[in-house]
């Protein structure tokens, strides 16, 4: 149904690593099906999103979808439905007009919808009322049933950026963990030019007791946060550690952190965004 969160369901899909293609005519999908099938990029997980909007699509695709199995080809229907008075309520916020009534009521387009997708419906494998549901509990929905059920689980791309706060906060951070607290190497004269990278460096901060405490406790507070943030369907998280210059401190956590994720089996990236600065 328009409105019923097809948006949101191609974002969680390709998440999962569907190659996912909006509103393709029925006719042509067969041939895509085995362009795929054929690529040299293994493309064997295919998410295609239909509506009303394809004015073909109703008179074609249920022989699109014989042709598919026949060819052998897998198929799975998802059905996305939400009640009447919400989706009035969707249209409205959005301030849209219904596919079907671009001059009339929303409430006569959802009416008129409803009968022409009436047999999609009944024939569906999976049919999901999202009247109730959060963004991400649709995509709690989604990836419990597309997951690949041999393959591993859901995983954020993490991503662990150093900064110093005299260079301003970083714009696309979801967590900061402020580091200045700890004993500074820029007071050191033999380690001031130097970085987190650095030997010397490395062995000044382990050889502080605060800096051993500080990294249980950030592991701690990170193993407790990033399976919610998984099980609520966060794809990307981006964890910045501040120290003043971005130069020690800073630099230093982050890749003792990063080697801690990686432990965990999950891959991260690590930037140093001001380990160069002065």
């Amino acid at each position: 149904m328009s409105g019923a969160g097809k948006s949101q369901a191609i974002r969680c899909l390709e998440d999962l690593g569907f190659f996912c293609v909006d509103n393709l005519p029925p006719s042509l999908i067969p041939t895509f099906a085995d362009l795929c099938a054929q690529s040299e990029r293994r493309i064997d997980r295919v998410g295609l999103v239909m509506d009303v909007r394809e004015g073909a699509f109703l008179d074609q695709v249920f022989d699109t979808l014989v042709a598919l199995r026949r060819a052998g080809h897998p198929v799975e229907v998802v059905f996305l439905d939400t009640s009447d008075e919400g989706l009035v309520r969707r249209f409205s916020e959005s301030r849209r007009p219904h596919p079907l009534a671009p001059h009339g009521s929303v409430l006569e387009g959802i009416r008129a919808e409803r009968q022409l997708l009436a047999r999609l419906k009944a024939t569906a494998d999976l049919v999901v009322d999202t009247t109730p549901l959060t963004i991400h509990e649709l995509r709690k929905v989604l990836t419990s049933a597309f997951q690949l059920e041999a393959g591993p689980p859901a995983r954020m791309a993490i991503s662990l950026l150093s900064f110093g706060y005299k260079h301003g906060l970083p714009f696309d951070a979801d967590l900061v963990l402020d580091v200045r607290f700890l004993p500074n190497p820029q007071f050191q004269p033999e380690l001031k030019d130097l970085s987190g990278r650095d030997p010397a460096v490395i062995a000044f901060l382990e050889g502080q007791p605060l800096t051993g405490q500080y990294l249980r406790a950030a592991q701690d507070f990170l193993a407790f946060n990033l399976p919610h943030f998984v099980q609520e369907g966060k794809a990307y998280l981006t964890i910045a550690i501040g120290c003043t210059g971005g130069r020690h401190r800073s630099v230093y956590v982050a890749d003792r952190l990063a080697e801690w994720v990686r432990g965990l089996g999950q891959e991260v990236a690590v930037r140093h965004r001001d380990r160069e600065r002065a």
